[in-house]
């Protein structure tokens, strides 16, 4: 009894002298108590992180045997071979798509930008893992095999032969080489003219063929072993065989800001003259031989005009490759925008077949070829 009187006094002192400190003084304890409180705790979990308490040892993931089969050390070595896998990517994104469609559309986006070639084949089979367990995992396998089952019933041929006839011609090989070489010089004229430089390579495959296929003994000296375009000098001027009158033409509607052909502003001055001889410079620029660049610009003009002359009268045919190298074939004077437009132009005869100018363009613009070089742009025209 006396020693429970004895703690009720010590209390009653303690709380007395607590009273007689000044209120700042009070405050000054709490926070040194406080903070002794938490350094008290910072200690302890630092003990407890050195003694490895709170450590997370993890473990091997239930998956490592199945991901170790794609690690990097088991691509796919032999190059032939990639083509054959990615072909059977798809029939995989296929499928994918029908039971996770948002996952398919990303590998494929992924695979388009992907710089490796098995890139998209990996993809899938990182995809595959959660398929497994996934419970319409059954449903994917079964439609894959469905798929690659009716592939393998027809064999995969050993014909090497190009599906557009005339590309098998002897000079595609040798055309393709000394196009590559004016690559610097065709991207410069697309970048002024504001035109996709794809087209102007499709007018330039169009009026190749044509001269190789009309004089064949007169070209194949320069273009087989030589690996050079035929540049015209009489009749039509350049790589691309550009009248005079038309190349007038193309200047004028440059400047004329009336025109239906007009292009703006920005491009009144991309071909000014640099000498009081209009005449002599207009031909010594498309003749040379050493550098194309103004065949190509002539070109790009011609096609840039062409088009908005069409847009403006309510057509457009900026997505109609076909309408635009048949119209830059015939000239300014053949264009005239309607309803329904016709894909033609100049008869080319290549290996007794006949083709024309607007079906050779559209067959190179739209087969792949050079596609490293000239891709297809997502908008053919800077202004659309």
């Amino acid at each position: 009894m006396s020693t429970e009187v004895s703690k009720n006094q010590e209390r009653k002192s303690l709380w007395k002298s607590w009273k007689s400190f000044k209120i700042r003084t009070r405050i000054f304890i709490i926070f040194v108590f406080l903070f002794a409180c938490a350094g008290a705790g910072m200690l302890g979990a630092y003990g407890l992180y050195q003694l490895g308490i709170t450590n997370n040892k993890g473990g091997v993931d239930e998956n490592n045997r199945y991901l170790a089969n794609y690690s990097s050390d088991n691509r796919i070595a032999d190059s032939s071979k990639i083509f054959e896998e990615n072909l059977k990517s798809y029939l995989n994104l296929v499928a994918l798509n029908k039971i996770y469609p948002t996952n398919a559309h990303l590998i494929m986006d992924a695979g388009r930008y992907s710089e490796r070639a098995d890139g998209m084949n990996q993809m899938i089979y990182a995809a595959n893992m959660y398929l497994q367990e996934d419970e319409r995992g059954q449903q994917y396998q079964k439609m894959v095999k469905e798929l690659q089952s009716v592939l393998e019933k027809y064999p995969t041929s050993s014909n090497t032969d190009h599906l557009i006839p005339w590309m098998n011609e002897e000079a595609w090989p040798a055309l393709k080489v000394a196009i590559v070489k004016d690559l610097e010089v065709i991207e410069e004229a697309g970048r002024l003219t504001g035109v996709d430089p794809r087209l102007i390579v499709g007018c330039l495959v169009g009026e190749q063929i044509r001269l190789f296929n009309s004089n064949r003994e007169k070209f194949k000296q320069y273009l087989g072993p030589m690996k050079v375009l035929s540049v015209q000098s009489q009749f039509s001027l350049g790589v691309n065989g550009i009248k005079d009158f038309t190349a007038m033409q193309v200047e004028k509607n440059l400047k004329d800001s009336t025109s239906v052909f007009y292009m703006g502003k920005k491009y009144e001055h991309i071909l000014d003259f640099k000498t009081a001889d209009p005449a002599s410079e207009r031909v010594n620029r498309l003749v040379d031989y050493h550098n194309h660049l103004y065949s190509y610009i002539y070109t790009g003009c011609i096609l840039h005009q062409t088009m908005l002359q069409w847009k403006r009268a309510g057509y457009d045919i900026s997505n109609r490759p076909d309408i635009l190298f048949t119209l830059f074939n015939l000239g300014f004077a053949a264009s005239k925008p309607g309803p329904d437009p016709k894909c033609g132009g100049s008869h080319i005869t290549v290996n007794d077949r006949i083709y024309t100018f607007g079906v050779i363009g559209n067959d190179f613009y739209y087969s792949g070829e050079l596609s490293k070089e000239f891709p297809l742009k997502a908008k053919a025209f800077a202004n659309e």
